[in-house]
């Protein structure tokens, strides 16, 4: 079926893109348990270059296909389709938030250096911002890591973990914290730094539940790093505004992704109910997997249309855009979580086998609630932005719509226990 809000251009594209993840990414798919080889990857990459859909969100000027944000969507939904699109087509985490943030904010020499192989998908990176408690998780202000001037650079010294991607990463882009330097206030920045540099020391693997970003999520020592000047992204102090650059966009490209993964369990488990009959019915025509089928439909329908809403505000409004995609990632990863539970359930035992991939696919959409700040932080978020919203349009002049009568109150209560005497 069409996708009717892409230009013909994108829609064309979005047809490649499923067409290549369907004949030639699923047949390569590694099995559950096992992991996608290095040497596939670059296989399929050139694969996929040969085929136009590589790189979909980078630049043309780099390499890609020069997809504007607010069209990425259908286009990374059927990359998604398949647990190793996202890294065939050099559109996964964290790689591609950060050729986002580079293209945007790095200067020219660091995007020859550090963007154009990324884009082409001959070098990887990570993103070093979470810290051991008492440092930096959903709470970025509590960020420890600190970088302190130098002759000629910056010395970093500080304890990153969940670092995803660390262990194929070539290159990191490191959140410290700066005291006030110039005319740079005090705050945050964010550092290139090359994860050959002597001051940086991989240090123990986390194991977690998801497979989905090759490099693993180990933790990342500074002992003293130096870096030169010109390794600092941006300016001096701005690595908290940056970081929202990043932010809002990374983590919607993830519920596109997962939203893929969604797509394609649904579809396993029609193809269950098609065929499998139970108590003398095809398992489609009874109504309890009617219920299951249909919440489905209504998570991915209702998911799609905020990350479709969330792109185009992000386009032409970033600080609203960014604000709204905490809404998308809290309610696409717990909507997307139900899709493949029920996907499970309505494929019996062999849903929770390897004999079909659907358990996989739950243990690796379950982090997403955790990733990119957890859903209780982004709650909170949304609950003070709402109530801070309201109080200035009251203030303003809204009318106060809580005001409760006492008299009417009392005869309301009154006439309630009139009624029961």
């Amino acid at each position: 079926m069409p996708h009717h809000s892409l230009p013909a251009e994108y829609e064309e594209l979005r047809m490649r893109t499923r067409a290549f993840i369907r004949d030639v990414v699923i047949p390569a798919e590694p099995r559950p348990g096992e992991r996608f080889s290095n040497a596939t990857r670059e296989r399929l990459q050139a694969e996929a270059k040969t085929a136009g859909v590589f790189a979909p969100h980078v630049s043309r000027d780099y390499g890609g296909q020069g997809v504007p944000l607010e069209y990425w969507s259908p286009i990374f939904q059927e990359c998604g389709y398949s647990p190793i699109g996202a890294s065939v087509l050099n559109c996964q985490a964290p790689d591609e938030g950060n050729m986002h943030m580079l293209g945007l904010i790095a200067s020219d020499a660091q995007k020859q250096r550090y963007l154009v192989p990324l884009a082409a998908g001959t070098s990887r990176s990570c993103f070093a911002m979470t810290e051991p408690h008492p440092g930096a998780g959903s709470d970025p202000a509590a960020l420890q890591t600190l970088a302190t001037k130098v002759d000629g650079g910056w010395s970093i010294t500080g304890h990153k973990r969940f670092t995803s991607s660390a262990e194929d990463a070539d290159f990191c882009i490191v959140m410290a914290r700066t005291g006030g330097h110039g005319d740079s206030p005090a705050g945050a920045t964010m550092f290139l730094v090359d994860m050959t540099n002597p001051g940086v020391r991989l240090g123990k693997m986390i194991h977690t539940a998801d497979r989905a970003i090759s490099g693993g999520h180990p933790h990342v020592h500074f002992d003293g790093c130096v870096v030169a000047e010109d390794a600092v992204l941006g300016e001096v102090g701005r690595g908290f505004t940056y970081a929202q650059v990043r932010l809002g966009p990374a983590r919607l490209t993830h519920c596109m992704r997962w939203l893929g993964l969604a797509r394609r369990s649904l579809d396993i488990a029609l193809d269950r109910a098609e065929r499998r009959e139970i108590f003398g019915s095809p398992l489609k025509d009874l109504g309890l997997a009617q219920e299951l089928i249909a919440q489905c439909v209504i998570d991915i329908e209702t998911s799609n249309a905020i990350i479709e809403t969330t792109g185009a505000l992000l386009a032409s409004d970033s600080k609203a855009g960014s604000a709204l995609s905490s809404v998308a990632k809290v309610h696409c990863s717990e909507a997307i979580y139900r899709v493949i539970d029920r996907a499970i359930q309505l494929c019996g035992g062999d849903g929770v086998s390897d004999a079909l991939p659907l358990a996989g696919y739950l243990s690796a959409v379950r982090p997403f609630r955790i990733y990119d700040g957890s859903n209780e932080t982004h709650k909170w978020a949304i609950s003070r932005r709402a109530s801070a919203h309201r109080a200035t349009e009251v203030a303003a002049g809204a009318p106060y719509l809580a005001d409760v009568d006492a008299e009417s109150e009392f005869d309301w209560d009154a006439a309630v226990v009139g009624e029961k005497l």
